[in-house]
């Protein structure tokens, strides 16, 4: 068995090709070879009236063209193949010598991407496919809505409710006796949307990739869906290199989880939008607890592991917030321009201040705490709220100062609305690339359109918010903060 990849031109694993019609597109790699074609059970219909989607469809990367480096959005998302090539390079240098990368122009992103969406020739046969779904890495809101449906868009397609397995407590499950897989039927999945978490359990325990290519092939998975952050995404791109090895027809289709809305190219992950909108609630309780005290102080500490986006735009959204602290931007305490002689002035004009800082911001000023790791051997944060609450203390002696981490919270409701309709269509978006035959691929919004993208494309390096970049521009335009260094 072979996947069919074609010849790349890009670097440190990316696969970004160009189409057979010349088109400068981001080619997704299929099972197409091994499997046999056969009409969308959805013709008769043409797909419940709206059509079918084509390989040769096209979704454009860059919807803006620059004047230049000075243009406003020019170093954020909107300029989105120049930003992608600045954080893989920015990634890359911190695990590899200056000298052994490439040239900047050399890492190229192209210029189109293949839509999402049903196809009228499928490559599995619906009555004889057999799939899985597994959740992992942290819960976030979304991921029932997810699972839920996954099931209902597999069972429109007409495969059996015997045939839909649910693993277990992430990649554990594909290994651990004592919780075996479920199966997932529509009613089981009727209204788990509704609740927090994921009905599946999760975990984050390292995959033993092999150990779950040879379940996979015991069980006779056809289709596994992987629904996960940047760790997830890897852990589906390396059981799709491990299946082609053994020769494993089974199509691996990841769905990006990531409540810090960290994955690149991707618009916006699922969850994001709940958890701004739930952080509104610990940043209007920091401000009534700040300003009902003498000198009161609210910290609010936020997710935000290596990327501030929730931070930023919660902070944005509420309109009361005094100072933002995220780990893109490096801060001082001390001086003129540091942090504390910021909100001296805002004590003094206001009586009171707000403060939201990331989780993951100035950890390298942390020296008071022993560093630890986590059950995937990544180094645990240290916790930059309670260290800012004790230099607060030693610095502002009459403030009263209360902390807020509302991190369970934010990560344990169910989704508003607007994340519920995106969940649905990722996860309807996985089934179709399935059963078009794609593997090793991920579903994601690009450009406000669903598209398919490899998945070393989004794994490279972490989406940062660009220190100089349009939203952290925003932000300190809307609050009046300096940069604190």
């Amino acid at each position: 068995m072979a996947i069919d990849r074609r010849a790349t031109f890009g670097s440190f694993g990316v696969v970004a090709d160009a189409a057979d019609d010349g088109d400068n597109i981001i080619h997704c790699p299929t099972l197409r070879n091994e499997l046999a074609a056969r009409p969308s059970p959805f013709i008769a219909h043409d797909y419940f009236g709206g059509g079918f989607v084509s390989d040769r469809d096209r979704v454009c990367l860059q919807s803006i063209k620059f004047a230049g480096e000075r243009s406003a959005g020019s170093r954020s998302q909107d300029n989105l193949q120049a930003r992608w090539c600045q954080l893989v390079l920015r990634e890359a240098r911190t695990r590899v010598s200056e000298d052994t990368l490439p040239p900047q122009g050399y890492l190229h992103l192209p210029d189109y991407a293949m839509r999402s969406g049903p196809r009228e020739i499928i490559y599995h046969n619906p009555s004889d496919t057999h799939i899985a779904i597994c959740t992992v890495g942290g819960i976030c809101p979304g991921l029932n809505d997810v699972v839920r449906a996954l099931v209902h868009k597999a069972l429109d397609y007409g495969v059996p409710e015997s045939n839909v397995m649910g693993i277990r407590y992430g990649f554990r499950g594909f290994t651990d006796r004592q919780h075996r897989p479920v199966q997932l039927t529509r009613r089981m999945v009727e209204e788990i949307h509704l609740e927090g978490g994921t009905v599946l359990g999760t975990s984050r325990a390292l995959p033993v990739v092999s150990e779950i290519v040879k379940r996979l092939d015991l069980w006779k998975i056809d289709i596994l869906f992987i629904v996960g952050g940047r760790g997830g995404n890897a852990a589906a791109e390396a059981i799709t290199r491990e299946c082609d090895s053994k020769h494993v027809p089974c199509c691996v289709v990841a769905v990006p989880k990531s409540i810090d809305n960290d994955l690149l190219l991707i618009d916006k992950t699922f969850g994001f939008e709940t958890a701004v909108e739930e952080a509104q609630k610990a940043i209007l309780a920091a401000k009534v607890e700040a300003s009902s005290a003498y000198q009161g102080i609210g910290i609010v500490k936020l997710m935000g592991r290596q990327s501030g986006f929730i931070t930023v735009s919660a902070a944005l959204a509420s309109g009361i917030v005094d100072a933002v602290l995220i780990p893109e931007v490096k801060f001082t305490l001390d001086g003129e321009k540091g942090l504390f002689a910021y909100l001296e002035r805002i004590m003094q004009e206001k009586g009171h201040c707000v403060l939201c800082v990331a989780e993951g911001a100035g950890q390298d000023m942390i020296t008071d705490q022993a560093p630890k790791t986590d059950l995937a051997g990544r180094p645990e944060l240290m916790d930059v709220g309670l260290w800012l609450k004790r230099q607060f203390k030693a610095r502002f002696k009459n403030a009263d100062i209360k902390y807020i981490e509302p991190t369970c919270m934010i990560r344990s409701i169910p989704t508003t609305a607007g994340d519920r309709v995106y969940c649905k269509m990722l996860a309807h978006g996985a089934v179709h690339g399935a059963f078009a035959g794609f593997t090793g691929i991920t579903v994601g919004l690009v450009n406000t359109h669903y598209c398919y993208l490899p998945i070393p494309l989004i794994i490279q390096a972490p989406r940062r918010v660009e220190a100089r970049g349009e939203l952290w521009n925003r932000l300190r335009s809307s609050i009046g903060q300096p940069n604190f260094e």
